[in-house]
């Protein structure tokens, strides 16, 4: 039971919200995009927020700034949040600038929404779900490709709400976070997410 729960922490680790997200605007819209488009888009993406934040946990590890990938003091957690709001305002500004792809284009300005709102929580003391945000983020985003695109995605949904109360249950069960962390993580992906609706829905 311990390793099942401990997976679901590790597969959906908030590291790969952003490429799911991505790969998921690329699957759900109808709107053309040549392979060279997509590639374009998905590869640097995931190099900036899978493969260069990999590399900084190596480097802060061995720096002895951050232990656990899951990184769990307060101190430890504020790393990975500057340098994910670094890296997602290069892809605001290099990748997916604004009227290019406007979906990605403010999925991703609600992840620094997001990012900066746990920040700040950080420096006064609250240690609210990465996970938890993640999955709150994806979830809305996934509800307003739907909406957009009037493209019924309903298993897909489901699937990431199940997934969700999966990893919610993994976190509790490894004592990572409280309840009331996991709610508000949740709540800040999903809030920065809805308000970022009016700009594309």
């Amino acid at each position: 039971m311990k390793i099942f729960f401990k997976s679901f922490s590790y597969l959906f680790h908030p590291l790969f919200i952003p490429i799911v997200g991505t790969i998921s605007y690329f699957i759900v819209t109808p709107k053309y995009s040549s392979l060279e488009l997509q590639s374009g888009n998905i590869l640097p993406i995931f190099i900036l927020t899978v493969i260069i934040p990999i590399i900084f946990f190596f480097i802060l590890k061995n720096l002895g700034m951050i232990h656990s990938i899951f990184a769990p003091s307060i101190a430890e957690r504020k790393y990975p949040l500057y340098i994910s709001i670094i890296l997602y305002m290069m892809i605001l500004y290099k990748v997916i600038p604004q009227n290019y792809i406007n979906e990605l284009y403010f999925f991703f300005v609600g992840l620094v929404i997001s990012s900066v709102t746990l920040l700040i929580l950080l420096f006064l003391k609250v240690k609210a779900s990465i996970h938890l945000l993640g999955m709150g983020s994806i979830l809305l985003f996934l509800i307003g490709l739907s909406i957009h695109f009037e493209t019924n995605i309903t298993f897909a949904i489901a699937i990431f709400t199940v997934c969700t109360g999966l990893v919610a249950t993994s976190r509790l069960f490894m004592k990572a976070h409280s309840k009331a962390e996991l709610l508000v993580g949740f709540l800040v992906g999903i809030c920065s997410q809805l308000f970022m609706f009016k700009y594309w829905l």
